[in-house]
């Protein structure tokens, strides 16, 4: 299992994202540029360059046409993926902090940080209504007023009917895309939640938080229902789209590593059963807590960015399909 080391940024990885089909991955840094990469054989495909500011999240449409990055610039900007021309810059009042496009892309929609006497606001945009997005005007601006607490991580519901967001506080809210209200909120975590990831057919999704706990949920009524514990803050988990399996990346706060060893901080990637909760395997190789994860979309391997500024592009060898867990 000998990793693909991506190395095409020069400080620490913030977000990875694989396309729908899995052929490319996008990654993103404190370092102002976000790269894409030929997922089989880590060669890098490209650079958008435009950011003044660390770039905090990214997002891909489904057709992997269009490709969205919001930074500390306060700017969120929409690039063209095959051409990596800038086809739109949204500017705003604080630093982007999350992102995404909608299932069917035709919406997009980022969130804002609560600094300088701004509130933290949600932003839709209509994709298909250039004025909209040219001039920078959002179709519905939900602000955080009744939470007041900072969004950490968004992403979109099912049926593109409502945004799910991540808080500062350990909140997990529903948005109606609609009405802009509060659907439902509820407070499983007792602090920061750092990554909201949804499962292949969207129905779950798992939650991973500096409690050092990641917990999987129902989408549409947020009941939880499992909880995988570790001894450090879980900064990001994904859920494998063909096996009953999560992985977890995180591991000691980032300000703490150079008093410590990497065995002691615990910078593995850590394999848990979905349903059981037992770790089953861990991966080791990052120098520095892990910020993002993501599995391939056909299941065979995993990506993983840590702070060390490298994503490790990990293939599974045979024994991981051929691996029973023992009850």
């Amino acid at each position: 299992m000998k990793p693909l080391m991506l190395h095409g940024h020069e400080r620490s990885i913030t977000q990875i994202k694989y396309s729908r089909e899995g052929d490319l991955l996008f990654s993103c840094a404190k370092d102002q540029k976000p790269n894409v990469w030929y997922a089989l054989n880590g060669e890098r495909l490209g650079t958008f360059d435009g950011h003044g500011g660390a770039v905090w999240c990214l997002d891909v449409n489904w057709d992997t046409t269009r490709f969205m990055s919001g930074s500390a610039d306060n700017t969120c900007r929409i690039w063209d993926c095959e051409t990596g021309k800038n086809l739109g810059v949204l500017n705003t009042k604080t630093a982007v902090r999350s992102c995404g496009f909608s299932y069917s892309g035709k919406m997009l929609m980022y969130t804002t940080d609560k600094t300088m006497g701004h509130p933290c606001e949600i932003h839709l945009f209509d994709t298909e209504d250039a004025y909209q997005v040219d001039a920078g005007r959002p179709f519905m601006a939900i602000p955080m007023s009744n939470t007041n607490t900072k969004v950490t991580c968004a992403v979109w519901g099912p049926l593109d009917e409502m945004i799910i967001t991540g808080h500062e506080n350990g909140e997990l809210c529903q948005w109606d895309v609609k009405t802009g209200k509060n659907i439902y909120t509820i407070k499983e975590h007792s602090k920061q939640i750092n990554d909201i990831q949804l499962s292949k057919d969207g129905t779950m999704m798992i939650t991973a938080s500096k409690d050092t706990t990641a917990k999987l949920f129902d989408v549409s009524t947020l009941e939880h229902m499992k909880t995988y514990k570790t001894e450090r803050p879980v900064n990001s988990a994904a859920i494998s789209p063909i096996d009953e399996h999560v992985v977890l990346g995180g591991g000691q706060e980032a300000m703490e590593v150079t008093t410590t060893s990497t065995r002691i901080g615990k910078f593995d990637a850590r394999f848990f059963h979905l349903v059981f909760e037992e770790e089953f395997g861990r991966v080791k190789g990052h120098f520095g807590p892990i910020n993002s994860i993501a599995f391939q979309p056909d299941g065979k391997g995993y990506s993983s960015g840590g702070e060390d500024g490298y994503v490790r592009c990990q293939s599974f060898d045979s024994d991981y399909f051929d691996f029973e867990l023992e009850c």
